[in-house]
């Protein structure tokens, strides 16, 4: 591998992946994937806040 252009301490700690995948965007399958997991995610971040008031009342 070349080296990167720039070379702060978090380039050095992630081994430059950003700059690798930061140019490509999703298409078609993971695209879906990435919108199904964000609205998964949220899903289950508010439901677990709804249990955890519901149990402390």
């Amino acid at each position: 591998m070349q080296p990167a252009k720039q070379d702060d301490a978090m380039s050095a700690l992630s081994g430059g992946s950003q700059d690798l995948f930061s140019q490509q965007k999703a298409r078609g399958f993971e695209a879906f994937m990435q919108k199904v997991t964000v609205v998964l995610g949220v899903i289950f971040f508010v439901l677990a806040l709804a249990l955890t008031y519901l149990s402390s009342h």
